[in-house]
């Protein structure tokens, strides 16, 4: 299927609100190619990130839980982070993920999709890798702001989650569903 044209909005103006770690925004006024103007447009500037598949050669599903402050509960997550500037490609930056909060490591590796948070204000992609044989090699590794547990889940656990609603995290959830739809086990 071919894509649809591109038709980009002009800007006409660009300014930063704020520069933080986790938090730049930019508000513009741009032109659309109707000639319309949307004085105050708002752009949020992330990194890429990743986000892991990751299945054990018992075919369990390595899963993480952590309390999300914004909606004030704990949930079940795929392994996920930012790609540091350091990390020469997406997959090294979640091998290093996955090795960072679960211990896991080694298997095979390939790119299951690349998915954008929000294309409408976010510039940021996410790589989602799928993970297979993978096995512990090590224990976790955390950051100081991280209260991560880890979880081993059958492919019916995992259903039932996504099912019921349970992965709230939409960036986790539709890789989640590519890899059941793709391997027709749903």
């Amino acid at each position: 299927m071919q894509l649809p044209k591109n038709r980009p909005w002009k800007v006409l103006e660009s300014e930063y609100l704020a520069h933080k770690p986790w938090f730049t925004v930019r508000k513009e006024k741009v032109q659309l190619p109707n000639g319309n103007i949307i004085p105050e447009y708002f752009i949020y500037e992330y990194p890429s990130w990743i986000n892991v598949i990751a299945i054990t050669k018992e075919k369990q599903f390595v899963f993480i839980s952590q309390y999300r402050h914004a909606l004030g509960i704990t949930a079940y997550e795929l392994c996920a982070g930012v790609c540091e500037k350091e990390d020469k490609t997406p997959l090294v930056s979640a091998q290093r993920e996955l090795l960072e909060e679960t211990g896991y490591g080694k298997g095979s590796w390939s790119e299951l999709m690349v998915i954008g948070v929000n294309p409408s204000t976010n510039t940021n992609l996410t790589y989602c890798y799928l993970a297979t044989d993978v096995e512990p090699i090590t224990s976790q590794h955390l950051e100081e702001s991280e209260d991560i547990q880890v979880h081993l889940l059958s492919l019916n656990e995992v259903k039932e989650l996504l099912i019921n609603d349970q992965i709230k995290q939409a960036l986790h959830a539709a890789p989640l569903w590519k890899y059941l739809a793709t391997n027709h086990l749903i």
